[in-house]
């Protein structure tokens, strides 16, 4: 009986998709590589979040300074060069989990991701229209390796420095991915 269950779930949840899929879409790349940015930022920022705040890294050399003193400290964990620059590189796997769509609602670009964080279906698929493109939405995920690769000292910078809003501030003001006038949706 729940085979039953599975295969007709499978069959509407396909329809539905196949129903709310735009073959034929423009799609601005400096929009898009702007939301890749906020998307990309966020994406860090959960992942920088479950750091037990609790955890430190030594950092510096194992050189002696003048007196024979070495010249290192403690820094915690999330503002640790090595374990951001790690974070980083890795961070642009989570794009395969997105699709660009639009909202049905208003007709703007979002980078819907296709599961909630709990790995269930996302309830909102039928408040999108889904853009079908050619790359298999391979393109999200280089265009957030371009903007790690590029400017991975600055991110690195502005966590060691706890910036307060590090989307506007990477995305809109240190890069200018995002228009001055892009309204940032914190919800991302």
């Amino acid at each position: 009986m729940s085979y039953l269950y599975l295969v007709l779930f499978s069959m509407v949840f396909y329809y539905v998709i196949a129903q709310s899929v735009v073959t034929e879409t423009k799609i601005d790349i400096k929009e898009l590589r702007c939301l890749v940015c906020l998307q990309s930022i966020h994406e860090l920022n959960k992942a920088v979040s479950k750091i037990d705040p609790r955890q430190k890294v030594d950092v510096g050399g194992y050189r002696l300074d003048a007196d024979g003193n070495y010249k290192h400290k403690a820094v915690p964990q999330a503002k640790s060069e090595l374990h951001l620059s790690e974070i980083i590189e890795n961070i642009c796997e989570t794009m395969d989990g997105y699709i660009r769509a639009l909202w049905k609602s208003n007709g703007t670009l979002t980078l819907f991701p296709m599961v909630t964080e709990t790995g269930q279906m996302n309830p909102n698929m039928m408040d999108v229209d889904v853009i079908q493109d050619d790359d298999l939405n391979k393109s999200l995920k280089y265009y957030c390796e371009g903007i790690m690769e590029e400017h991975e000292e600055n991110i690195i910078k502005l966590y060691q420095e706890e910036t307060p809003n590090i989307k506007v501030q990477f995305c809109v003001k240190d890069t200018s991915i995002c228009p001055p006038n892009k309204s940032i949706n914190e919800e991302l």
